[in-house]
């Protein structure tokens, strides 16, 4: 199989066996009834993974894990690498190995790789909407729950990057944050008092330039990056020229498909936050079909 190392650089291995065993688990129970009445031990059979819409291709590798973990002795792979471009209805992987093992994992595997196809293409296709390599679009935690380890690796591979992993990782002060601190001129103050987490980068969301102008008067040395929550594209641009790039600005919500290339030539913004990345990817069609 063709490979890209670069996609899984940081990847945890370690964590990704322990959900796909957990999947296998759910699925497998105490075992496949159907092929234990129907299929000797001694069958192996060969079969092919067919794409039946256009898209990009991800999770390749976490789907060959799916059958080694299970028989080691399967052989899996394709005929291209992960990020690579394909057409519907072509053949771009083979699955050969006991029938028995091939039955036991073919679910799990094709729910993964069609679930990450998904979002890669999605990712890829608001990537090129934008057409801004000065802006990132990002990721951010509206991610299925146990399977975020590979929804956000999909998304790196379709070409956007990835926000948080989560509430570990980075300080996010969020709306409901600064509520429960008693406004955003508290926030800011507890902020520059505590020496809590100096390797964290720290950011803060404001709703409104009101709020923006709080945070840019503070001149707190302590926050790296300002989201822009829900704000017009009139606000945007107002905000960009408010900051004068003294902090990272991030644009978060209501931004889509059909009005992203409205941000294509904004200047002093650095990120591009959609959780559609995720929570609204559709899964592609693509078969594991058994050929004789």
């Amino acid at each position: 199989m063709k490979s890209n190392p670069g996609f899984y650089r940081n990847f945890n291995l370690k964590k990704a066996v322990k959900l796909i065993r957990q999947s296998l688990k759910e699925d497998i129970g105490k075992g496949d009834v159907t092929s234990e009445l129907l299929i000797s031990k001694d069958s192996v059979s060969n079969a092919e993974i067919i794409v039946k819409e256009n898209g990009i291709a991800a999770g390749l590798n976490i789907f060959c894990m799916v059958f080694h973990l299970t028989d080691k002795n399967v052989k899996a792979g394709f005929n291209l690498k992960e990020g690579d471009r394909f057409r519907k209805n072509t053949v771009i992987g083979y699955v050969k190995g006991k029938t028995t093992s091939l039955l036991k994992c073919e679910r799990v595997a094709l729910n993964i790789l069609q679930r990450m196809c998904g979002i890669a293409t999605n990712a890829d296709r608001m990537v090129r909407l934008l057409n801004n390599e000065k802006i990132k679009i990002i990721d951010t935690r509206k991610t299925t729950p146990n399977f975020r380890l590979f929804e956000k690796l999909a998304v790196k591979i379709g070409g956007a990057e990835n926000h948080r992993s989560g509430l570990y990782d980075m300080v996010l002060i969020k709306d409901n944050h600064i509520e429960a601190c008693g406004g955003i001129e508290n926030t800011l103050r507890m902020i520059d008092k505590s020496d809590k987490f100096k390797n964290l980068k720290k950011e803060i969301e404001v709703k409104n330039l009101k709020e923006l102008e709080t945070v840019l008067n503070s001149g707190t040395k302590k926050i790296h990056r300002i989201m822009l929550d829900n704000f017009s594209l009139k606000d945007v641009i107002s905000a960009a020229e408010m900051n004068q790039g003294r902090y990272e600005i991030e644009v978060s919500g209501g931004i889509n498909e059909s009005n992203i290339r409205n941000y294509r030539k904004l200047s002093g913004i650095n990120y591009i936050s959609m959780g559609s990345l995720t929570h609204s990817s559709k899964s592609l069609d693509i078969s594991f079909n058994f050929i004789t």
